[in-house]
């Protein structure tokens, strides 16, 4: 590797020694963010930042001045109810109907402490639902930290790249590990991080209808809520709506992020929608560690309770403010992200242009849309290695290697944080490195 690069090789060297990390490539987000900080500190170079998946754009103004007229109000010296606020659950039952066209009674929509919490409760719901059906299949790639979560729970699970096993191959794939009888749950984002592929109607149905025959309870990650710009789905009550393996089994968890759609990541609030028949099912099982066999209950006063006693109180203002704004077809929210599909399109072809591919290319025979993520590789190398060789050009990103993905060349971008100024550079660097690893 030449040390003539855009980043003082010198520096980043020290810094990467510094760090403990083994490879770069290897490190976690937070990790790899750190690592960077320390870069541009140390050389007071500007990095072109893609490894974390922040929001990018000012916050929903609707929930500001909600947040704001709560606080005055005083709600910040009580207690909320851990199940939400009832205004907040009557818009997220609204929502639901609104954009996903399905029917969720405000008992089952439960503001949780970001996605994340929502999550992790499930995880410790769901997987006790069952005595002998005790592990999590992750339909990846996939956000790391649900992995993290696991294990800190101690828990098992299973899982597979969906990369090879698109459209008709993905019924006999998920059918493999549902028949060996000890799968509770089956969790995937959609669209996905990190490739931002999103599932088709057909394989939704797929995975709702194995769930169903195999008695597996769905957890739908909607962290990118509405964001395949390829459709129009903004508009409520009106389809095309948001795709959900809601409409093909009855046995669900939908999360729900308030943080990219919204730009509300700071407040960390997030939703948690729970199916009727799943909220109001029982599980004698669940009587090994709660009062009640009962889902529903056991979920908020079992899990969520001794968790974080709520959600922050003024947040869930500012979130019903929000949804009604969207529910009464007032706040266009999708129309407020989309500068992200954008500037995906404009970076993907600088990579592509340079000798990069971009690794999960299609939905199906689809092209996949220009979003908040996507992943490349550059040829002969792996993922792990490009990413250790880019942050001398003043790229950082992760590897795929870290999301379940079996695409070892891969390597995840997010767009958010990359300013349309900073395009020249980005160009002028990838340029570069193509000259010197050609």
């Amino acid at each position: 590797m030449t040390k003539n690069t855009p980043i003082n090789y010198e520096i980043v060297s020290q810094k990467i020694s510094d760090s403990g990390l083994d490879e770069v490539g290897s490190g976690s987000i937070r990790e790899i963010k750190k690592l960077i900080d320390n870069i541009e500190d140390a050389s007071g170079e500007k990095f072109i930042r893609m490894e974390m998946g922040v929001p990018g754009l000012p916050p929903a103004e609707v929930g500001i001045k909600a947040e704001i007229a709560a606080l005055k109000k005083g709600v910040a010296a009580i207690y909320p109810d851990i199940h939400g606020i009832p205004s907040l659950k009557n818009e997220i039952s609204r929502f639901a109907k609104n954009f996903i066209n399905i029917d969720v009674s405000p008992e089952g929509c439960i503001p949780t402490v970001g996605s994340m919490q929502g999550s992790f409760a499930s995880f410790l719901c769901v997987n006790r639902t069952h005595k002998k059906q005790n592990k999590v299949l992750f339909i990846d790639p996939g956000f790391p930290v649900h992995k993290q979560q696991l294990q800190v729970l101690a828990q098992e699970w299973e899982t597979f790249d969906v990369y090879n096993y698109r459209g008709d191959k993905l019924k006999d794939k998920l059918e493999s590990y549902l028949a060996k009888g000890d799968i509770s749950s089956i969790l995937y984002s959609n669209p996905n991080n990190p490739s931002w592929i999103c599932f088709t109607e057909k394989e939704l149905k797929t995975i709702g209808e194995l769930a169903t025959k195999y008695g597996v309870i769905v957890m739908e990650d909607l962290a990118y809520f509405a964001m395949d710009f390829r459709k129009e789905l903004s508009t409520p009550s009106v389809a095309p709506y948001q795709p959900s393996v809601a409409n093909y089994t009855k046995d669900y968890i939908l999360f729900i992020s308030s943080s990219k759609v919204f730009s509300y990541a700071g407040q960390r609030i997030g939703m948690m929608v729970i199916s009727d028949h799943l909220f109001n099912s029982d599980f004698p099982d669940l009587l090994r560690h709660y009062k009640t066999p009962n889902f529903g209950y056991s979920m908020i006063f079992g899990t969520l309770y001794p968790l974080s006693s709520g959600t922050s109180h003024s947040a869930q203002f500012a979130l019903a403010a929000i949804l009604k704004a969207a529910n009464d077809g007032e706040f266009n929210f999708v129309d407020t992200v989309r500068v992200y599909g954008k500037k995906a399109h404009i970076m993907k072809k600088l990579f592509i242009d340079n000798g990069f591919k971009i690794v999960y290319d299609k939905d199906e025979d689809e092209d996949i849309a220009d979003g908040f993520y996507f992943t490349f590789s550059y040829p002969g190398m792996s993922g792990v290695e490009l990413l250790g060789e880019m942050v001398y050009y003043g790229i950082s990103a992760i590897s795929l290697a870290i999301t379940g993905s079996d695409r070892n060349e891969g390597v995840r971008a997010c767009v958010s944080l990359v300013k349309e100024e900073q395009f020249v550079d980005l160009e002028m660097r990838l340029k570069a490195f193509n000259t010197d690893h050609s």
